[in-house]
């Protein structure tokens, strides 16, 4: 396959890697964009993980939960310009398709976009999309919703920076008083500021575990530091840096950033609430949207700089 310079430039976004490095990888993988990431990260030169992309859409995460906090939804609706998502028409008409998205039936975005439109039921959602379209005069894009139901307890919120990050938190318990719901807003704003991919490591599968451990043995084996170690050694750094890794990207097994002592991890702060209060309380599911993650506005001179320096 022939490697161009914007597989290139995608690489080297996800990995932070060298362009050179990333040529490479992509050379030595047929152009297959996660066997280089596991090329680099085995090598020891990615920087970080495969990351959803940089941040550069515009527009809003909208959230909107029931009256008894028994149900809710978050609505990624993009726009080409901050200037359009500030706008007080685009706002409301967010604001609609939340309440469309709360009831709908649809399971994911192209049947929503069939539905009608319960504003007008002479249209379909995206017929009412693009109605508004014209009148806005800017590309819209009804990206993304995703609804969340607890019958045993409460839906969560947390909604930062004006709708850039939306957060909602599914919470099972016996005890709905103000202090569980606080405990339950401090967990939606660790999410959001953290990041976590699951809600513990019981949800991580044995597949993706494992092919860590190959990457990370991998890594391990190709650091000059580790040259001649005994194979008890390496495979005890692997485990570390397997565990090390979960605890980063589980939410209960993070550090709680508004612990006292800095050391007290999500999981010990809902059991202290929990205790405090009588309860039984379980985290059981969790959606973080950011506005625009994955998605990159076009930069028109990008891919010609890296193929110039590349010789592409």
């Amino acid at each position: 396959m022939a490697i161009t310079a914007a597989m290139v430039k995608e690489l080297r976004e996800m990995t932070g890697s060298g362009m050179m490095d990333c040529k490479k990888a992509l050379t030595a993988t047929d152009g297959d964009m996660d066997k280089a990431i596991e090329w680099l990260r085995e090598k020891g030169l990615a920087t970080a993980q495969k990351k959803a992309g940089r941040i550069a859409a515009e527009g809003i995460v909208k959230l909107l939960v029931s009256d008894d906090a028994k149900k809710a939804v978050a609505v990624e609706v993009n726009s080409e310009t901050d200037f359009v998502a500030k706008n007080e028409k685009f706002l409301g008409y967010v604001a609609q398709v939340a309440e469309q998205a709360l009831e709908t039936s649809a399971a994911d975005i192209d049947a929503f976009l069939a539905e009608t439109w319960k504003f007008d039921t002479s249209k379909t959602v995206a017929e009412a999309l693009a109605g508004q379209i014209s009148v806005i005069g800017e590309n819209m894009k009804i990206r993304r919703f995703a609804q969340v139901a607890e019958a045993n307890g409460f839906v969560a919120e947390y909604n930062h920076m004006g709708g850039k990050i939306g957060v909602l938190v599914d919470v099972e318990t016996d005890v709905v008083n103000d202090a569980v719901k606080e405990m339950a807003k401090n967990i939606a704003m660790q999410i959001a500021a953290m990041r976590p991919q699951y809600v513990s490591d019981a949800e991580v599968s044995e597949e993706y575990k494992e092919n860590e451990k190959r990457i990370l043995a991998a890594e391990i084996a190709n650091d000059p530091k580790m040259a001649g170690k005994p194979e008890k050694v390496i495979l005890g750094a692997v485990q570390g840096r397997l565990a090390k890794e979960l605890k980063e990207i589980c939410l209960l097994d993070q550090i709680y950033v508004k612990a006292e002592d800095g050391k007290q991890s999500v999981g010990a702060y809902v059991k202290e609430v929990a205790k405090a209060n009588g309860a039984n309380i379980t985290v059981k599911s969790f959606v973080r949207y950011e506005t625009g993650e994955g998605i990159e506005k076009k930069q028109e001179d990008f891919a010609e700089e890296v193929a110039k320096q590349m010789g592409m």
